[in-house]
């Protein structure tokens, strides 16, 4: 189902991310703080869709794998000043606090960073300017891709007893901790506080 882009939307998806219950962190002792935005923009349609990125490949971490714009936070900086810093360092938007709408839960990962999923509404279109030393490629995920009920599913490894997520994209399978958080964004726009912190990544990710 196509959601327009519109001030409605905004409002309903404002209101879903003000009634989510976000955890706080337990025990993050070693943990790197780091902030993702996952940033709803007008699609080519016309519908709402999130920014999903493809990493450039010469990055020293996590090189040609999918994620949301975000990185590592800097010396006493809060996340959501992280998120949208990194969203115009990487992607040339620039958006400011008075943008976001809400939270997700903290996702701690295997390469050691806690990462806080930063909701944001950008209101004017904006014309991206994708770093090239970060980023390889910039895709518009429609909101009605993810509510599709094939879009997620769950396979075991025999390195974990936990769940590894996957979220189909474009013929490919794009996984935790992106696909944990996408996975939680559809929750919370389908009205559900559905926790994703247990949900593993593939091995491939855990440096």
């Amino acid at each position: 189902m196509i959601q327009p882009f519109n001030e409605a939307t905004r409002r309903t998806i404002a209101g879903r991310c003000a009634a989510f219950a976000r955890l706080e962190p337990g025990d993050v002792s070693g943990l790197k703080r780091a902030a993702v935005a996952l940033v709803l923009v007008e699609a080519a349609a016309g519908g709402t869709a999130f920014l999903l990125t493809l990493r450039a490949r010469g990055l020293r971490a996590h090189s040609n794998q999918w994620a949301l714009p975000g990185g590592r936070c800097d010396e006493g900086e809060a996340p959501v000043k992280a998120a949208l810093r990194e969203l115009h360092e990487e992607l040339g938007l620039e958006l400011g606090e008075g943008d976001v709408l809400g939270m997700l839960d903290d996702y701690p990962t295997r390469s050691g960073y806690l990462i806080t999923p930063v909701v944001a509404w950008m209101a004017e279109s904006g014309k991206l300017s994708p770093n090239p030393a970060e980023v390889r490629s910039v895709h518009h995920i429609a909101l009605g891709d993810v509510e599709q009920l094939d879009a997620f599913d769950f396979i075991s490894i025999p390195e974990s007893d936990r769940r590894v997520i996957r979220f189909r994209h474009a013929g490919q399978f794009i996984h935790a901790p992106t696909a944990a958080l996408i996975y939680q964004f559809r929750e919370v726009l389908a009205g559900r506080d559905t926790r994703v912190a247990d949900l593993e990544q593939p091995v491939f990710a855990w440096k």
